[in-house]
């Protein structure tokens, strides 16, 4: 069996049709038809249903297709192992970030790296901080920041940042002029809170039960900016942390302390144990570690 008849059949079963195969692999269709037959011949079994209009895989096929897949991965770790044996600081490494902690807290690791590392790429996949841990178990990114706690039996974990929810509102609103709020005083606002995919989405509703109700939800959005746009227009309150304070200048919102209730938020690095880590990914989650201290 050659690679390269492998590397067909993946592309064609990933980009659903040989069309889209040659086109993304620059092979031309009866060249990934003739390698696929060839590795049909050499594992004497059928991949492919080739009665229908659409790929389909057949039982043997979804064997080999899972299989390529760590064939794939163990290629591409023996690509990094050799560059590390040579010394040759370049690369890549995928890093699985929510929105909200890019915005607050990575520009400035991502230039203090830079600094050091230029020939390393930084390729951000931007998720809420659900999906981020599936993406790194995974192995679709390297390294992901989440809300911690995680599941420490699947990832390592580096602490990152610790903050504190505070009070987003308008500047007109009753409460606005106390220099502290109990969350139970919100109990009858409209709230303003991420979507479904963000932990701050489960968080928030799960700490407003906490304190004895369950909030009234008026919007959900994937952008912090908006939230906060959304309550200067006062139509509605948020819970945020307070990193965003020093982010956002709108004049008709104030930020308000809570009382007597302790909101933490706390975020964590995480990278998939006993996964090969590139010297690229170590020295990236060393300057996160310098960087905290």
């Amino acid at each position: 069996m050659e690679l390269r008849d492998l590397k067909a059949f993946m592309a064609v079963v990933e980009h659903g049709s040989f069309t889209k195969a040659a086109s993304e692999t620059f092979v031309s269709q009866p060249s990934l038809s003739k390698s696929i037959k060839k590795l049909e011949e050499n594992l004497h079994v059928e991949l492919l249903n080739r009665s229908t209009r659409h790929v389909e895989l057949t039982d043997a096929g979804n064997i080999v297709y899972q299989q390529g897949q760590k064939i794939m991965r163990s290629v591409h770790d023996l690509h990094i192992l050799l560059d590390d044996l040579l010394n040759i600081k370049t690369g890549s490494i995928k890093l699985g970030i929510p929105p909200l902690i890019g915005t607050l807290f990575f520009p400035e690791i991502a230039r203090k790296f830079h600094h050091q590392y230029p020939n390393v790429h930084l390729e951000l996949v931007e998720r809420g901080a659900k999906l981020v841990g599936t993406l790194v178990e995974s192995g679709e990114v390297d390294m992901g920041i989440v809300v911690l706690p995680t599941d420490e039996r699947k990832f390592n974990v580096q602490s990152f940042v610790e903050d504190q929810f505070f009070v987003f509102i308008n500047d007109q609103h009753p409460l606005a002029n106390q220099e502290q709020i109990l969350l139970q005083e919100l109990k009858n606002e409209t709230f303003i809170i991420f979507t479904e995919e963000f932990s701050l989405h489960d968080y928030v509703i799960k700490s407003c039960k906490g304190a004895g109700f369950t909030p009234i939800i008026g919007y959900k959005s994937s952008q912090w900016d908006l939230i906060v746009e959304l309550v200067s227009s006062n139509l509605g309150v948020t819970l945020l942390p307070y990193s965003i304070a020093a982010k956002q200048t709108n004049r008709n919102v104030k930020i308000i302390p809570l009382k007597n209730f302790y909101m933490p938020w706390r975020l964590g690095v995480i990278t998939k144990k006993n996964t090969y880590q590139s010297y690229a990914l170590k020295q990236l989650l060393k300057t996160i570690r310098t960087e905290k201290e």
